[in-house]
């Protein structure tokens, strides 16, 4: 018994001037934001779709965007300047916070730890409290960037992807090294844990995905061929039975989550999708709509249906 997926494109949002670099979910499962080049921060609704609505415009290109829910924050990472806090309720910027380290690649969040971790171009790993958003350390294993972070809440550790084809594995509340996994031959672009915990996925400009026993001391136990060129980005569904990625070669692949298996390939050709790099994607839980953002300065919705068959061949 297998799963099959039938995807339809629901909706191709416009009104980015540049290329859509990241997506953010929200409080309610049909808002997202987007961001990217050109400094917009865009809200949408799946409800209504082709109507963004402008949160806030910053002067440089934003890479990382972070939502808060206790306090229904965003956070907006600029290339150059720090984050902003957005508060969205009032759609006014709530605080500045200024770092260094060059552009902002990624930003996790902790409930547990009441931390924000950033990721940085020189490397550095950021740790700010959730309250107040005072710097509580900053630390540099290498000067090559930081381009991804995962937290798992479980272990209470890190999984930060870095431009030097390693992972590291630190600890949640200090930032501490714990050890470092080699296997990727290239950059790593995104490291997303399973939300059981279990396993740690990580891509790569290698185009490899590779899934790490997390459990087993971070043994690595597969490594898949995924993609034709960089992968951008690792996402889950709500349920965790299904993870996406989404790569430099145009396409967003749709995975099982037990068997690592591929079930099925949305590009161009197919499904009319994306002309250039896809580079985020969000799953929301509503109808399973899954959304990507792209070099081509669009957001795209698909909405999937999933159902069983008795095949062997899945593809």
């Amino acid at each position: 018994m297998a799963s099959t997926i039938q995807v339809e494109k629901v909706a191709t949002l416009t009104g980015h001037r540049d290329c859509v670099y990241t997506l953010e979910q929200s409080g309610e499962p049909n808002i997202f934001y987007s961001a990217g080049g050109d400094g917009l921060v865009v809200a949408w609704n799946l409800d209504n779709p082709e109507q963004g609505e402008l949160l806030a415009q910053v002067s440089t290109s934003v890479y990382a965007l972070r939502y808060l829910p206790q306090e229904h924050l965003l956070l907006v990472g600029h290339n150059q300047h720090g984050l902003q806090v957005i508060d969205i309720a009032e759609k006014k910027v709530k605080k500045a916070v200024p770092l260094p380290g060059g552009a902002f690649f990624d930003i996790a969040f902790s409930p547990e730890q009441k931390l924000i971790y950033v990721g940085s171009t020189d490397g550095s790993l950021f740790l700010l409290g959730s309250i107040d958003f005072t710097l509580q350390n900053r630390i540099q294993y290498t000067g090559k960037s930081l381009r991804s972070i995962s937290v798992n809440a479980t272990r209470q550790e890190l999984a930060l992807g870095y431009s030097d084809h390693i992972i590291r594995i630190a600890d949640a509340r200090t930032g501490a090294l714990k050890q470092e996994l080699t296997g990727h031959t290239n950059s790593v672009f995104t490291v997303a844990y399973t939300p059981d915990g279990r396993y740690l996925l990580s891509g790569s400009r290698d185009a490899h995905l590779k899934i790490w026993d997390v459990t087993q001391n971070y043994t690595e136990v597969n490594s898949i061929i995924a993609h034709l060129f960089t992968i951008n980005h690792i996402v889950f569904s709500p349920t965790g039975a299904y993870f996406a990625t989404c790569s430099m070669d145009k396409s967003v692949k749709i995975w099982d989550a037990q068997s690592f298996k591929l079930l099925k390939v949305i590009d161009k050709a197919r499904h009319a999708g994306h002309g250039t790099s896809v580079n985020k994607l969000f799953w929301s839980d509503r109808q399973n709509s899954l959304v990507s953002c792209s070099d081509d300065r669009t957001v795209s919705v698909w909405e999937l249906n999933f159902s069983l068959r008795y095949e062997n061949n899945t593809n």
